[in-house]
């Protein structure tokens, strides 16, 4: 059975930094793609970063662009995203998602694109 679970939420203040961990289990990513989502309360879940896996091609949300980072480690068949300058705004529940069906460009954003998703893990940005 596949599974996904992220690590690495908490508690940061405005222009601090966090990384988030989503690792795979279950089975090796060798195309397909991952991506991160998050929900803040009383909002719908919203796109913010892939990476393809067979050739790290990433696509970002613009409310992140230039913030954040996704990448992707073969060897751990973990997805990272890199958090830089946060804003309180970025306060809400990541989660990871994964599809194993290999998309040409451009990368999918949308939720019903991806069949696998990790538990979510908690990130808050406040002072």
């Amino acid at each position: 059975q596949v599974q996904l679970v992220e690590s690495g939420g908490g508690l940061v203040q405005p222009s601090g930094s966090l990384r988030l961990s989503c690792a795979a289990s279950g089975r090796t990513f060798s195309r397909g793609v991952m991506a991160w989502f998050r929900q803040a309360p009383g909002k719908e879940r919203e796109f913010v970063a892939a990476i393809r896996w067979s050739d790290s091609t990433t696509v970002y949300a613009d409310s992140v662009k230039g913030r954040f980072t996704i990448s992707r480690d073969n060897a751990k068949n973990t997805v990272y995203l890199q958090m830089n300058s946060m804003k309180p705004e970025d306060t809400a529940v990541y989660y990871c998602a994964a599809t194993f069906t290999y998309f040409s460009d451009p990368l999918p954003r949308a939720p019903a694109a991806f069949s696998l998703w990790g538990q979510g893990t908690q990130v808050t940005v406040s002072s």
